[in-house]
């Protein structure tokens, strides 16, 4: 799996975080990872640190919040993908699709109103 920032991807200023090119054990691996971190211990999640996940031009961080702020960032390097508990949830489901077969289809993981949006995306390749 790989975590990448593509800007502007459609013309619309419009951004992606995209987590990409992955398998069904890797989905797994990851919708386990956000529930046991984000979910049930209420943490942070840095992708950076996690060993199966590898970073492109950018790191991901989930945490929790009163509100869902969706991506957001400083320098375009480091996002963080604030949501709330409910909206968490609701990403988990969102990939458990991914987790059951393997799939070329992708979801978007949230539906805030913000410039960058968050892609799960198997089949994806680097552009």
């Amino acid at each position: 799996m790989e975590v990448d920032y593509i800007e502007n991807f459609n013309g619309l200023d419009e951004n992606l975080v995209r987590l990409y090119n992955f398998d069904q054990k890797e989905a797994n691996k990851f919708r386990d990872l956000l529930e046991e971190t984000v979910i049930n211990k209420k943490q942070k999640l840095n992708l950076a640190e996690v060993d199966f996940i590898e970073p492109i031009n950018c790191n991901l961080i989930f945490g929790l919040f009163k509100s869902d702020e969706g991506i957001l960032t400083k320098d375009n390097e480091t996002f963080f993908c604030i949501l709330t508990l409910e909206s968490f949830k609701n990403m988990v489901k969102l990939i458990e699709p991914f987790c059951v077969k393997e799939s070329r289809a992708h979801q978007y993981l949230y539906d805030v109103d913000t410039p960058t949006d968050l892609l799960f995306c198997p089949s994806a390749t680097a552009q």
